[in-house]
């Protein structure tokens, strides 16, 4: 329709402005120059410009002016971008992974355009729900390689070499893997890949540095992003090999829920204000992880598990029965 006539003046701000009157009819210039990080003589100009090529919008001047769009005039805008598309695809990441990949503008750009035809009364579920992947109480994340550029290198469908420190380690290493893309999972990017023919994970965190080497990636057979992401999830996700059976106050159920996750495999009805519980650990060892919920939880068994955790316990009240050991 008249969207075929702006011609030369067919700009992303444009359709922007244009997207942002569709979804409110009349805004004020000082609104749409903050929305589009543009001056007020901005909005303006490009008012004239949208009426010279057809479109039926214009500026009222008065206490209750501003740029009003006519009812009933709708742009067909149902064609996305490319990367409009992708943005779109990837909704299941919040604002900062967008960000991160160089798809925030596009993503918003896109939203718009769908809010212009959408037709219901009332607000749109999007303003009804935030997504946030991030873990409750957890650090700034930080990436020293840039998401967006790497996101592209694996575009060309190449092997990398990886400037890498392993977790725990105090150097990194330069490995060379077989990628298969990117991971996004609790506020945090991992690198999926194979190393050596075998799957693995590479958090960005410990990443420094990433080189294309111009040799074509060796997947495996019938290898895909989502089949080796399931398979390196199932192997942190499954159950532990040890049950550790305990009992928990029931005030501290939620919180045990929130820490232990998938870990606390089952939780009884309450007697006393007391739930018993079943906790999965991947050795008797790992009955530490409980010495978090301090007295508001007791183990019963394994006996070496309730023997582990007494010692350790032990050890951490002789070593703050006394003065704190001085540094040297």
């Amino acid at each position: 329709m008249f969207w075929t006539r702006l011609g030369v003046v067919k700009s992303s701000r444009l359709l922007n402005l244009l997207l942002l009157l569709q979804v409110t009819p009349r805004m004020t210039t000082g609104a749409l120059a903050e929305r589009l990080e543009v001056s007020r003589r901005t909005i303006l100009r490009d008012v004239e410009a949208l009426s010279a090529a057809g479109v039926p919008v214009y500026a009222e001047r008065g206490r209750s002016g501003g740029i009003v769009l006519l009812p009933g005039a709708r742009v067909n805008v149902s064609h996305l971008d490319p990367p409009e598309v992708e943005a779109l695809a990837l909704a299941g990441l919040d604002a900062a992974h967008r960000d991160e990949l160089g798809l925030g503008a596009a993503h918003e750009t896109a939203v718009r355009k769908l809010a212009a035809r959408r037709r219901t009364d009332g607000p749109a579920l999007a303003d009804l729900v935030v997504v946030e992947q991030d873990a409750w109480l957890s650090p700034e994340r930080h990436t020293e390689v840039d998401v967006a550029e790497l996101a592209l290198a694996l575009r060309g469908g190449t092997r990398l070499r990886l400037h890498y420190r392993r977790s725990g380690a105090s150097h990194e290493r330069t490995v060379t893997v077989d990628p298969y893309g990117l991971a996004a999972k609790a506020g945090r990017w991992y690198l999926v890949a194979d190393h050596d023919g075998r799957p693995r994970l590479f958090a960005l965190t410990r990443l420094s540095r990433s080189d294309v080497v111009a040799e074509p990636a060796r997947h495996r057979p019938a290898a895909t992003l989502r089949s080796v992401w399931d398979e390196l999830k199932g192997r942190v996700e499954e159950p532990g090999g040890v049950v550790i059976t305990a009992r928990l106050q029931a005030d501290a159920v939620d919180l045990a829920r929130r820490i232990l996750g998938a870990r606390l495999a089952d939780v009884g009805p309450a007697t006393e204000g007391w739930c018993p519980v079943s906790v999965r650990v991947g050795a008797i060892a790992g009955v530490v992880q409980l010495l978090q919920f301090a007295h508001h939880i007791e183990v019963i068994g394994p006996p070496e598990a309730r023997a582990h955790l007494a010692d350790v316990a032990a050890a951490v009240a002789s070593r703050h029965s006394g003065p704190p050991t001085r540094s040297r």
